[in-house]
């Protein structure tokens, strides 16, 4: 029986057979439950290892073996593993963001119809909340100077170690409250391996009720707030330190502010954006476990700020020549980025303003093959690596830990674009075969 939903306006299935809403998964994706385990263990061990390997507290970026020795033999390291203060900053910090998406206003922007027939509505004030906390913490450091925002250096650790804890108790608790009754599941996350299911995620999309009909989304709110605007943050925090170290009056070096503008600007573009990501498939496909609680909340602010922290400690100016190249490359990559996404967002609305040719379906939707869609499949991930690379230049060439970002972020990319390779050709079939043979190339022209 199928009965009308007035808030949504699209037909909802009343009664369903558990088993045909939420089959059971037959495929694992990375590696499978062994796979799974060693992911959730490598990923924290490895923020902790990046910080180790290239930190004034363990006397460089690597540092000496005599250091590593004697800082494994020190206290200092461990000491800073955890902080009660680190701990409830953290807390707040979420909070804070909570609130924020509580009393900030902000429109209502439907997702996709889900397969129990369902739309949900998503709160859009990611970028309000941005430039609220900005104008705080700028406020802040012009009040009291760049020594009152160094807190999220001197505490980098301890921090890593707050949002793992985060991380573990949302991917535990979701997991738990999964198995009530009425849950959508995700397709790839109900395979009953206890370790599999929880780190991919069970769930598709948990939420809670917000006063009246608001829904707080878990997963759109982890993908663009705490983590995302926490990685800004941690760049400035970064600058404010190498200003205390450089003296009074001092400014940050070339490198440093080349740092914060490029990174300010990728996450400010993702954030006024924010509506874009409920078509991508961590929102519409993927269920929420560890590995998007881990992956939004610690991993993203704390490794991807890299480059900031070495920086802090390791005052390096590019000079002229190489400044220019590298702001030439990062903009180069920006702009194939921001269009790559401008294009398929408006064309995906419906408007086609630059007259792109397109490959029609049997299921009656088009595909792009014209402009930057025509020279590649994933040409957003060929705009994204080029701004990877610049990011990691602006450390220059005095060593190769700082330029961990695009090595991952070849490997994450790729990967990725593998996983909507597969989901594209179940979706359309032959015709995902015919577009393939008209756009040859999957990320890079003439490369890959």
């Amino acid at each position: 029986m199928v009965s009308a939903d007035k808030e949504n306006k699209v037909a909802v299935v009343d009664k369903k057979d558990e088993a045909t809403l939420n089959p059971k998964s037959t495929k694992f994706e990375f590696g499978g439950p062994i796979g799974a385990l060693g992911v959730s263990v490598t990923t924290p061990l490895m923020l902790y290892l990046l910080h180790l390997g290239c930190s004034d507290l363990t006397g460089g970026c690597p540092p000496p073996l005599l250091s590593i020795s004697s800082t494994l033999k020190s206290e200092r390291w461990w000491d800073a593993l955890w902080d009660w203060n680190a701990f409830f900053v953290y807390c707040g910090w979420y909070a804070y963001c909570c609130l924020c998406w509580r009393l900030i206003p902000g429109d209502w922007v439907k997702g996709t119809v889900m397969r129990n027939g369902q739309t949900k509505e998503y709160k859009m004030n990611a970028f309000a909340t941005a430039l609220l906390t900005l104008g705080l913490v700028a406020g802040t450091i012009y009040r009291y100077g760049p020594l009152s925002f160094i807190f999220i250096y001197d505490h980098y650790l301890a921090l890593i170690s707050a949002s793992i804890v985060m991380s573990l108790v949302q991917a535990f608790t979701v997991y738990y409250l999964s198995f009530r009754n009425g849950a959508l599941l995700a397709l790839g996350g109900n395979s009953g391996n206890y370790l599999y299911d929880w780190f991919i995620g069970r769930e598709l999309n948990p939420s809670c009720a917000w006063l009246d009909r608001m829904k707080f989304d878990l997963k759109t709110f982890n993908e663009l707030r705490p983590g995302l605007i926490l990685w800004m943050l941690n760049d400035i925090s970064c600058m404010c330190e190498q200003m205390v170290r450089r003296g009074r009056h001092a400014w940050p070096t070339d490198s440093m502010i080349l740092i914060n503008v490029f990174q300010g600007l990728y996450v400010l573009d993702a954030l006024w954006n924010e509506s874009t990501i409920l078509t991508q498939m961590d929102i519409t496909t993927d269920g929420f476990g560890f590995m998007l609680a881990v992956g939004d909340l610690a991993w993203v602010p704390f490794s991807y700020a890299l480059q900031a922290r070495y920086l802090a400690f390791s005052q390096h100016e590019l000079g002229w020549p190489l400044t220019i190249f590298v702001f030439a490359l990062n903009s180069i990559g920006y702009y194939i980025f921001r269009t790559a996404n401008t294009d398929k967002d408006t064309f995906r609305g419906g408007k086609n303003p630059k007259n792109l040719k397109s490959l029609k379906t049997k299921r009656g939707t088009e595909l792009i093959i014209s402009g930057f869609w025509g020279m590649s499949r994933h040409p957003n991930y060929w705009g994204d690596l080029m701004m990877a690379l610049a990011w990691c230049m602006t450390t220059g060439f005095h060593t190769p830990i700082t330029y961990f970002y695009i090595v991952f972020f070849v490997i994450l990319l790729t990967h990725r674009a593998m996983r909507d390779d597969e989901q594209c050709r179940k979706k359309y079939g032959d015709d995902w075969n015919k577009y393939k043979a008209i756009v040859r190339w999957r990320i890079i022209p003439y490369i890959y």
